[in-house]
């Protein structure tokens, strides 16, 4: 780095107390995604709490405790729920935008909004710039654009990322703060019975050659674990969890037969172990590109034997499918579902699953079924019907695609479990769907 750059740095330079001063009362502050949040500016922010008015934060996916979020001090909209914003979601001061990922530049032009991005970003190149790291790059770029200030946490646990739209200059910062805060990492995931023979069903789908998609969650991990004995696969997925990487450093992960961006795994953000994120730290064998070209069914599609693999929280008897709310409560978001679900099957030897444990157990309303003749209200249709193609739980797989509506309603009961399918059939044929 030469010695302008270097002044440069200095000059910006200031501690995270001084940089929020930056943020003016009625102002809204994006504060990041996932694995790229800006915790140590957040925490300076929430420090001023008492000094500021009118304030709206705007993130995703927020995993990690801070207060700034759990208090309803500030106004709060995300456009995907973390465990975090879920905790806060009884207050009327959180609000959750619906966007598809692929459209998340008009989510951030025109509902977020930002005046002062908190931007969480690698240790700077030779020649100044920094890297949205491994939760920023799929947003990124587009709150930069819509942002009047932009404060940098340069936070050395942060990996720099290769990929499209995926830097910021210093001469693009008002503020640098120096914060050095571990990025968030999963849960361990359960492990189910249940689980399992949905994984391997799964697997079994997937023939050597093909590109994946994989999201969070038991199905996604155990399919991506599961995927160690074939050959020549590729990755287009909006998210690179630890399955990923355990692929490639395998060889079994390798983008030789891609189509678009041959010879890379091609993704929009990842969260998961300290070992992915160092694992991601200048690897040139992945490209980070921003949601809405990942996101983007076009470029899924260009992907020949494209398997995209989701999950959900209900699917009714016509094949809807609620994949972000629980009884009328927000959980999660609207996401990338639908982006894949049709970029896979519009690609040359594609296939759509959206794969589901067939019940749910909870310690306050015990066994319920997944599979519902119909949604509660406030429930909400993440993926319509005339969209979903197969459709798999632990008692088998069914191509709604190739069927009319009574034939799904069938073999939608079909798939629930043993114990529900009665109560099913007996409220389909009420409802005049039998």
């Amino acid at each position: 780095m030469d010695e302008k750059l270097k002044r440069e740095f200095a000059e910006k330079a200031m501690t995270a107390e001084e940089a929020v001063r930056l943020v003016k009362n009625d102002d809204t502050v994006y504060i990041g995604t996932c694995s790229s949040v800006a915790y140590g500016l957040l925490e300076a922010l929430w420090e001023r709490r008492d000094d500021l008015t009118g304030v709206t934060l705007t993130g995703a996916l927020v995993e990690a405790p801070a207060d700034a979020i759990l208090s309803d001090k500030f106004h709060y909209i995300s456009y995907f729920f973390g465990s975090q914003e879920r905790r806060r979601y009884n207050s009327t001061k959180i609000d959750l935008a619906s966007v598809h990922l692929s459209q998340t530049d008009i989510w951030s032009k025109s509902i977020a909004r930002p005046d002062a991005a908190l931007l969480d970003v690698s240790p700077p190149d030779g020649n100044g710039y920094m890297c949205y790291g491994a939760g920023g790059v799929g947003i990124g770029s587009h709150i930069k654009d819509a942002a009047e200030v932009i404060i940098l946490q340069i936070n050395r646990n942060e990996p720099y990322v290769y990929g499209e739209n995926n830097l910021v200059h210093i001469s693009e910062a008002e503020a640098v703060v120096y914060c050095d805060i571990d990025l968030p990492e999963p849960s361990e995931l359960p492990k189910d019975e249940a689980i399992g023979t949905i994984a391997d069903f799964l697997i079994g789908q997937i023939p050597d050659g093909s590109c994946i998609q994989l999201g969070l969650g038991g199905v996604a991990t155990a399919v991506g674990y599961g995927l160690r004995e074939k050959n020549d696969l590729g990755a287009h997925s909006e998210l690179v969890s630890d399955c990923i990487m355990d692929l490639m450093k395998l060889g079994v992960l390798n983008n030789k037969r891609k189509n678009f961006f041959p010879e890379k795994t091609v993704t929009g953000f990842s969260f998961g172990s300290k070992a992915l994120y160092n694992f991601l730290n200048y690897n040139d064998d992945i490209y980070f590109m921003p949601f809405t070209e990942v996101n983007d069914p076009v470029n899924i599609a260009r992907n020949d034997n494209m398997v995209s693999i989701n999950t959900a929280v209900s699917i009714d008897l016509f094949g809807q499918v609620n994949a972000e709310n629980i009884a009328g409560r927000q959980y999660s978001g609207t996401g990338g579902q639908l982006d894949f679900v049709k970029g896979a099957q519009m690609s040359k030897g594609g296939k759509s699953f959206i794969a589901v444990q067939s019940v749910v157990n909870s310690s306050k309303t015990g066994k319920t079924s997944r599979i519902v003749s119909q949604f509660p209200a406030g429930a909400i249709v993440t993926t319509p019907r005339s969209e979903v193609q197969y459709v798999v739980t632990e008692f088998g797989c069914v191509n709604l695609k190739e069927m009319c509506m009574r034939d799904r309603v069938s073999a939608m009961i079909s798939l629930a479990h043993p114990d529900f399918r009665p109560v099913l059939t007996d409220e389909a044929r009420y409802a005049g769907m039998l």
